[in-house]
C-alpha cells in the first residue's frame, strides 16, 4: 500500500475545518460545561482528523482502515453530543442545521473511503 498523503485528503481538510468550527461553538457555551460537553466536542472533533493523519502512516490498508473507523466513531459521537447541545438551547437551529450537514457529509465521505479499502 502507498501511504497517503493526509493532507490532501479532503476528509481530513474537512474535519480540520470541523475543528475550528466546534471551538468557536464551544467558546459559545456556558462555563458549566468547560468539563463536561465542552471537552467531549473537542477532544471528538479533533479525534475525526487526528484518525485519519495517523492511519496514514499505517503501512496496509487494513491498519489505515482501522483508524478511519476510530474517526467515523468520532464523527457519529460528535454528531450525538451536538444534538444535546442544540436540545439544551447552546445553538440556533440555523447553527446547528450547518453543523448538522456538515458532519453528516464527514460520515458519509469517511464510509466511502473504508468501504473502497476493501477488507
Amino acid at each position: 500500500m502507498a501511504r497517503h498523503n493526509f493532507k490532501k485528503l479532503k476528509i481530513w481538510q474537512d474535519g480540520i475545518e470541523l475543528v475550528s468550527e466546534n471551538y468557536k461553538l464551544t467558546r459559545t457555551f456556558p462555563d458549566l460545561e468547560r468539563f463536561n460537553l465542552i471537552s467531549q466536542m473537542n477532544r471528538c472533533a479533533v479525534s475525526i482528523p487526528s484518525n485519519i493523519s495517523e492511519g496514514s502512516s499505517k503501512s496496509t490498508d487494513r491498519h489505515f482502515k482501522k483508524f478511519l473507523e476510530n474517526s467515523l466513531g468520532s464523527a457519529f459521537e460528535w454528531e450525538t453530543q451536538l444534538i444535546v447541545s442544540f436540545n439544551e438551547g447552546y445553538l440556533s437551529k440555523d447553527k446547528f442545521e450547518k453543523l448538522e450537514n456538515k458532519i453528516l457529509q464527514i460520515q458519509k465521505m469517511l464510509g466511502k473511503f473504508i468501504d473502497n479499502l476493501g477488507d
